[in-house]
């Protein structure tokens, strides 16, 4: 599920994201962990089972799920044991590793006979570590490359920083010591980066507008506030703002999406590359477009509007279907709306995957409920 996180930021965001997280994907932080109904279903606590919607299509069956499941502790050291060290780089490079390397991790790692470059790719794959190349890629670009001297050292160490509670602290330093600097906007983005890894839903977004305000084309900054605007638990938190939330979740998602389009290759990157590159990347604004068009749905006067949950539908499918990380909290919604739109097999399908990509968390115990849930309504028709 950021994925560092942000939205979820952000895989080759990891979030950063990730751009998350994250879009991740980085590992979700505690509160966007925990898998809740929509804003205004969680106003119906009591109605565990909704009656499911009619059949309204036929031919928009759910795409086959794509990128593979990152690898465990236990993957990789079969591994190790078992495949020349040019195949374990190659697969620990496409899939991930879904654990942070730890010296005693590192160690067992050396006991299998892994080789320094299998050990750096290890570390590198970490959910971490991408998070780190994706803050690194998004949050450093524009006026901050050129900041004086007496303001790179401490820019320098934020951009690195792994822990949050250091990297609040070393952004709360910078902006009381550099107030009008150029920089300031991406410092802003890393202490809502950190915040979104410890879980603090309020802070990122209060961060994040932020920086925004000091520039609002900060692509770091829109896809960490996108990425936990449309949801219940922020949602929920500002009853009175929701229309206005959400609307401007689809503004900046929007405006994400056209910077996204215009980011320049790198170095000598491929075409392919490049066009992956930038699909990992937007693969974090779809997740929360998704919402968004979720939310719109749900809270139609005139009962559940199919338009929006097919705009849904389509959002949450170029969120796993565009990324070699996705984020399992997608698959999950992506469950929700096919249950809403009486697509019983592409739901138990979706929701199949995101407990496939959410071992562990409670997401796994969600989506497994759900389909013993949709499985027991089939066996009753």
């Amino acid at each position: 599920m950021r994925i560092k996180a942000i939205i979820t930021v952000l895989a080759v965001l990891g979030i950063a994201s990730g751009l998350f997280a994250q879009k991740g994907a980085p590992a979700p932080s505690p509160a966007a962990q925990q898998q809740q109904p929509t804003a205004q279903q969680q106003t119906q606590q009591g109605n565990q089972t909704q009656q499911m919607a009619s059949q309204v299509t036929t031919n928009q069956k759910m795409k086959k799920p794509e990128g593979p499941v990152p690898l465990s502790e236990k993957d990789v050291t079969k591994e190790i044991k078992s495949s020349p060290a040019a195949t374990v780089i190659k697969d620990v490079k496409d899939r991930g590793v879904d654990f942070d390397t730890t010296p005693d991790i590192e160690k067992k790692l050396r006991k299998a006979k892994a080789t320094d470059e299998e050990i750096q790719a290890v570390k590198e794959a970490g959910p971490k570590a991408r998070a780190q190349n994706a803050k690194l890629e998004m949050g450093s670009g524009g006026g901050a490359q050129n900041i004086p001297k007496e303001q790179a050292t401490t820019y320098n160490a934020i951009k690195t920083e792994l822990d949050p509670d250091k990297a609040i602290a070393e952004c709360d330093d910078f902006a009381k010591n550099f107030p009008d600097s150029a920089a300031l906007t991406y410092v802003y983005s890393f202490e809502a980066n950190a915040y979104q890894q410890k879980g603090d839903v309020e802070k990122v977004v209060d961060y994040a507008d932020k920086s925004l305000k000091l520039n609002g084309d900060n692509l770091m900054s829109l896809v960490l506030s996108i990425g936990l605007m449309p949801q219940p638990q922020y949602l929920n938190n500002h009853k009175a703002e929701q229309e206005k939330i959400l609307q401007d979740t689809q503004t900046r998602a929007n405006r994400a999406l056209e910077l996204i389009a215009k980011l320049p290759k790198l170095g000598t990157e491929s075409d392919e590359d490049y066009q992956k590159r930038l699909a990992e990347i937007g693969s974090q604004v779809h997740g929360p477009l998704g919402m968004f068009h979720l939310e719109m749905a749900n809270q139609s006067l005139s009962g559940l509007d199919k338009t929006e949950l097919g705009k849904a539908e389509e959002e949450f499918n170029a969120a796993v279907s565009k990324t070699t990380h996705p984020d399992p909290r997608d698959y999950d919604r992506l469950g929700e709306t096919y249950k809403l739109d009486g697509k019983t097999d592409d739901a138990i399908q979706a929701f199949t995957r995101a407990g496939e990509l959410g071992q562990g968390t409670l997401i796994k115990t969600y989506a497994d409920q759900q389909v013993a849930e949709l499985n027991k309504l089939k066996a009753a028709h």
